[in-house]
């Protein structure tokens, strides 16, 4: 019986690199994966999704008007979908994910950030929330030894941001994973 998985972790959590792996062990197994990330993330390639220990790989964009059955049905006939990056998908592409699990028994594995930089859910990954049949958090842990759920957002200088659009792109760069506590005190030593 097929499910919808959320799999989801702070920045640098090794999301991406755990969808792959993922990728290759249903392959490896005679499967055959679709395998496909938002059009909003193009850090690494509009189609490639790139882990930061070096692992790559094409995948099918899914544009924010896509709809992502027919989408689905276009691209041919797997065993399994992934999505990287899910926290990018509309609610109502999560909804299409969440009709192909239970109409087609295609179990979909979804990789993505819960939170933004203030903590705020992600459209996507609040409607994964709402549907997923698993939810699992993969963790990472903060510079203190915490486990880390905030994706702290940079500016040039090193201080935290805390405003501005939802949807940044960056890596190692422009975030940091940190533990609330860490955040919000650096947050306060920041601002004196």
């Amino acid at each position: 019986m097929a499910k919808l998985y959320f799999k989801y972790g702070a920045m640098g959590s090794s999301k991406s690199a755990q969808a792959l792996i993922t990728k290759f062990n249903y392959e490896e197994k005679g499967m055959t994966v679709w395998l496909i990330k938002p059009g909003t993330d193009t850090r690494d390639g509009a189609n490639i999704i790139q882990s930061r220990i070096g692992l790559r790989q094409e995948a099918q964009i899914i544009y924010p008007d896509d709809d992502i059955i027919e989408e689905y049905h276009k691209a041919g006939s797997y065993d399994v979908i992934i999505a990287d990056e899910s926290q990018f998908l509309t609610p109502e592409q999560i909804d299409g994910l969440r009709f192909l699990v239970d109409e087609e028994d295609i179990p979909v594995l979804c990789f993505g950030l819960r939170t933004d930089f203030l903590t705020h859910f992600f459209p996507g990954a609040m409607r994964l929330m709402e549907l997923a049949d698993s939810i699992t958090e993969i963790k990472t842990i903060c510079e203190c030894g915490r486990k880390a759920t905030v994706n702290a957002r940079f500016d040039d200088n090193g201080k935290i941001i805390t405003e501005g659009d939802q949807v940044v792109l960056g890596g190692n760069d422009r975030y940091t994973a940190m533990c609330h506590k860490c955040w919000v005190e650096r947050i306060k030593e920041q601002n004196k």
